[in-house]
């Protein structure tokens, strides 16, 4: 029997696929996704699952899934005298488990990204982000297999256009399959200067103000949960991708046009940013709103779309495209997905 892809994806979403391979070492990844290449056969590379909505119908192709292993610095010296570590992390790794290592090391940087789910390959072709921590920030390459030119490439963080949830990687979708990050952490008992509003109340600091490191990721991970955002297999409000929609950047005509009281922030380009969610709830779409099937917005946080049990891809599709049609006629900002479409599309 195929392997489903809604046993290897957040949402539990997604039909079979033709052909399954499990890479358990970058050679045998490369190895997998060259012959697909050469055969013409359609490759999905699949890490963690939780930024894919698929198909029901699946895929008819090749699904190489991205399990190698590895977490290794570049010393063992991180008691401050080196200043740092410089590791690298294999892509097949969960990102979670690297975080929970960096904490317990003393390695800082990646802390306020607690419970996230998915892979650490993943997280620079989103550029991924939370509580006011980028990947981006601590990113100091990347290692790709290349299959336009067939080979191996080191992008250096400057040369891997980083953006909002973006990237190179994410700009040329499928060109390149991440093998390894390296990520350039400073040692220290204290997280990185805390960023975000929400978290530096929680954490009774001020803004800019540092935290120890198991403080920063004890308080990010409860408020993960507190909006359904740590995976719980009993927890409806998790079989989600997370955010589904980006903050969008408007215009200063669209901010212009808000109401007075929708969040702003200005950016060095001139646009302006704004909360997704706030555009969501405020065009009459609540937590819990469903379109009549068992797909619905999270009873915790507006910005995801969950799986109540039972859900289709294409209910999971209706659902979205009502929220986004209905944010579009109230304010006029049409909304962008930020989970990778398979198969389907909004």
């Amino acid at each position: 029997m195929p392997d489903l892809l809604a046993d290897h994806t957040t949402l539990r979403l997604g039909g079979p696929a033709r052909d399954w391979v499990r890479a358990t070492t970058e050679q045998e990844l490369v190895d997998a996704v060259s012959a697909a290449d050469a055969a013409g056969t359609p490759v999905l590379v699949l890490g963690g699952g939780s930024n894919l909505v698929v198909a029901d119908t699946g895929f008819d192709g090749l699904v190489v899934e991205v399990a190698t292993s590895g977490i290794t610095p570049d010393t063992d010296d991180t008691d401050g005298v080196c200043g740092g570590v410089l590791v690298r992390v294999a892509a097949g790794e969960t990102w979670d488990d690297l975080v929970a290592t960096a904490v317990e090391r003393g390695w800082v940087g990646i802390e306020a990204l607690s419970g996230i789910p998915g892979s650490v390959g993943a997280t620079p072709i989103q550029n991924v982000g939370a509580y006011g921590q980028e990947v981006s920030q601590t990113i100091a390459s990347v290692r790709v297999w290349d299959r336009r030119l067939n080979g191996i490439r080191t992008f250096a963080a400057a040369d891997c256009g980083f953006g909002y949830r973006h990237s190179r990687f994410k700009a040329d979708a499928g060109r390149h399959v991440v093998l390894s990050v390296d990520f350039q952490l400073p040692a220290g008992a204290l997280g990185a200067p805390v960023a975000y509003a929400e978290l530096a109340r929680t954490l009774g600091v001020e803004a800019g103000e540092r935290a120890p490191l198991a403080s920063v990721r004890d308080a990010v991970l409860g408020l993960r949960a507190g909006k359904g955002m740590v995976l719980d297999a009993d927890d409806h409000d998790t079989w989600s991708a997370g955010s589904f929609f980006t903050n969008p950047f408007l215009s200063a005509e669209q901010a212009d046009a808000l109401p007075a009281d929708a969040p702003r922030w200005p950016q060095p380009d001139g646009t302006t940013k704004t909360s997704a969610a706030w555009l969501i709830e405020r065009a009459g779409f609540g937590k819990g709103f469903d379109v009549g099937g068992p797909a619905s917005l999270s009873t915790k946080h507006t910005l995801a779309l969950t799986n109540r049990g039972g859900a289709s891809t294409d209910d999971l599709l209706a659902l979205a495209r009502a929220v986004r049609d209905g944010v579009e006629r109230a304010f006029g900002v049409r909304l962008v997905n930020e989970p990778v479409l398979v198969g389907c599309e909004l």
